[in-house]
């Protein structure tokens, strides 16, 4: 019981942690097409600043005495499934439009909910069902200015696995326990750094290139700089995740497409018009609906 207390206590902030993380994440875009813009292809971005989160994070684990070695039958799925997604997420931002890739993954709250109801006994509230309409119909409104009227390629599969990767990932992370969440955020960006290793060994002719080392070399500080910006983000979304349900965690980390959509439209000539301005405004209003239906409830 006092478990239970602890955890509905700190929902209220985690539900807040979650929101602003995600909003960070929606920025991720900008040092993953400024490395693939200095030369590293496909899947490599990724790779490189995940490779640069792991070597930050060892200190971290130092500091804090954690003892990942001691929870590996947690943090095996949990990194593997997280890190799986958010590998596939970033290699999606090179390989197909800012746009698509944010609104293919998160269609991830529909396999949330799915997950919640099925394993965690969840009920679908008014404000759970409102919070899905809303921030459907404004990935709908979004997607009806030809966001997605194309045919998909390779970039718009790895977005949509990606989305259901982190629906599974963000059911394990909240039946983790009382795993420490540096332990966590570790598992994650290894899981990362190890799933976009194997696709670029055995398939880097579609997700990856070739570069030289100078390419190499002006790509890295901006791997470096995420990987310290990143790590802060990590924490702002691994630990609400341990927290809250799943479904809940997939809508309000919708707030992503908000800043994804605009930023891509101001920075990468990604289309903003009417339909975009109304998309993002039902997709935040579903986080706040989200977040004041658990609150009326509590």
């Amino acid at each position: 019981m006092p478990r239970l207390q602890e955890i509905a206590h700190q929902q209220g902030p985690a539900a807040i942690g979650l929101a602003v993380g995600s909003a960070f994440w929606g920025l991720l875009w900008v040092p993953i097409r400024a490395m693939e813009h200095a030369g590293l292809p496909g899947a490599w971005p990724g790779f490189v600043f995940y490779c640069c989160a792991v070597v930050l994070m060892v200190p971290i684990l130092i500091i804090l005495k954690s003892r990942p070695m001691a929870h590996l039958a947690v943090l095996i799925p949990c990194g593997l499934l997280t890190g799986a997604a958010f590998s596939l997420y970033s290699s999606s931002l090179v390989l197909t439009d800012v746009v698509r890739a944010v609104l293919l993954f998160y269609l991830s709250p529909i396999w949330s909910t799915l997950l919640g109801l099925i394993f965690l006994g969840e009920r679908l509230t008014p404000s759970r069902i409102m919070a899905l309409v809303l921030g459907l119909a404004g990935l709908a409104v979004i997607m009806g200015g030809g966001a997605l009227s194309h045919g998909a390629n390779l970039g718009d599969i790895l977005a949509l696995l990606s989305g259901i990767l982190w629906a599974f990932g963000s059911f394990f992370l909240f039946r983790s326990g009382a795993v420490a969440v540096a332990e966590q955020v570790f598992s994650f960006v290894f899981g990362a750094f190890l799933v976009s290793g194997v696709f670029l060994l055995f398939w880097g002719s579609s997700f990856g290139g070739a570069f030289s080392g100078q390419d190499l070399r002006a790509a890295a500080p901006w791997a470096v700089i995420t990987g310290f910006i990143a790590l802060p983000m990590l924490f702002l979304t691994i630990w609400p995740a341990t927290i809250l349900p799943p479904a809940r965690v997939g809508l309000l980390m919708m707030g992503e497409i908000v800043v994804g959509v605009i930023t891509a439209a101001i920075w990468s000539g990604d289309p903003f018009g009417w339909r975009e301005a109304t998309g993002c405004l039902m997709i935040a209003s579903a986080g706040f609906v989200e977040v004041l239906g658990h609150r009326s409830r509590s």
